[in-house]
C-alpha cells in the first residue's frame, strides 16, 4: 500500500473515533484494501450516518454541506477533508440512481475491520462491495469488479 494511502487511512481512523454508528471505506480504497490491483486511488470515500457526519466533520474542520450531487450519486450530508495527502470524501445519507432512474439509499450490511498503521478501518465484505460497484455501473467500477473477481 502506498504511504500516502496508509497515512490518510490512519488519519481517517483517528477522525472516526467519535463515530457512534457503523462506517465504511468504499470505492477504490475499499477495492485496494481487499487486494485488487492495479487501482489508482485518488481519494478516500467514507460512508457514514447523518448523525455521525454532524458529529465528526466539525471536529476535523470540515463544513458539512448539502449538495445536489450528480446524476448518479447524492448525499444528505457531504464534506471533503483536504488536510491529508489524499482528499477524504465523507458521504452520509448516500444514494445511488439506478438504471430505471430511481434513487435508492446505499445501506451496507457487511463490515470487515482491517488494521492500517495500528488503526482500524472498515470495508464492506467483498461480495457486497462487488454488488455496490455493479450498482454504480460506471466503467471504472466495472473494472474494479473484474479485478476483485480475479482474486477469487
Amino acid at each position: 500500500m502506498a504511504p500516502v494511502l496508509r497515512d490518510t487511512l490512519s488519519a481517517v481512523a483517528k477522525a472516526m473515533q467519535s463515530a457512534q454508528e457503523p462506517w465504511w471505506i468504499i470505492g477504490s480504497t475499499a477495492a485496494t484494501l481487499h487486494g485488487a490491483t492495479p487501482i489508482d486511488v485518488a481519494d478516500v470515500d467514507v460512508l457514514l450516518s447523518v448523525p455521525d457526519a454532524h458529529r465528526v466533520l466539525p471536529t476535523i474542520g470540515v463544513e458539512p454541506a448539502r449538495g445536489e450531487g450528480s446524476h448518479l450519486f447524492r448525499s444528505e450530508v457531504f464534506g471533503t477533508w483536504r488536510d491529508n495527502e489524499l482528499p477524504v470524501e465523507f458521504m452520509a445519507g448516500f444514494h445511488v440512481c439506478g438504471a430505471e432512474g430511481r434513487w435508492a439509499p446505499v445501506a451496507l450490511r457487511t463490515r470487515e475491520g482491517l488494521t492500517v498503521e495500528g488503526a482500524e478501518v472498515f470495508v464492506p465484505g467483498r461480495k457486497e462491495l462487488l454488488e455496490l460497484f455493479r450498482s454504480f455501473g460506471r466503467p471504472k467500477d466495472l473494472e474494479r469488479v473484474r479485478l476483485l473477481q480475479s482474486l477469487a
